[in-house]
């Protein structure tokens, strides 16, 4: 299913962030003799800033479609407020994941000498909140409400 790309491809990155995805998800297909391993914090911080990486690309696309395209560009908006009510979801069940106490022990100590943003736990969080300020700015708290969710809080 993969597709020949033009040698004068204009977006090789995006199209190598897509297929990494795309294999991930079949790495997480386990073997036939062995369970399913459920997600991890790690995996889905990583998740959420490829998720938030996404959130920046279709705020730009939506902004420089919608004059020449409104149309268009309203659905690149509303796309990009379902991405964000998905990145809240991811974020949420980032914080509701068991912690590995000997990892996260580690991760919690501030070492502002190692980690200038401060211990890994916290740079999902202070990634989500620029993201939230940034989609805030756009849209109305009756968009941003969702309007299903997995689990109630």
């Amino acid at each position: 299913m993969t597709s020949h790309t033009p040698a004068d491809d204009a977006h090789p990155y995006l199209r190598a962030a897509s297929a990494g995805v795309r294999h991930h998800t079949r790495a997480l297909a386990p073997p036939d003799a062995a369970p399913p391993r459920p997600a991890d914090r790690q995996h889905l911080d990583v998740l959420h800033a490829h998720l938030t990486a996404l959130l920046h690309l279709l705020d730009q696309l939506a902004e420089t479609t919608r004059p020449p395209h409104p149309a268009a560009g309203r659905l690149l908006a509303a796309a990009h407020t379902r991405l964000w009510q998905a990145t809240n979801e991811v974020h949420s069940a980032f914080h509701l994941l068991p912690t590995d106490t000997a990892a996260d022990a580690e991760a919690r100590t501030c070492r502002p000498d190692r980690l200038p943003e401060g211990p890994p736990v916290l740079t999902i969080c202070q990634r989500h909140l620029a993201a939230g300020h940034s989609i805030r700015r756009k849209t109305t708290p009756t968009d941003l409400r969702s309007h299903t969710t997995a689990c109630v809080r």
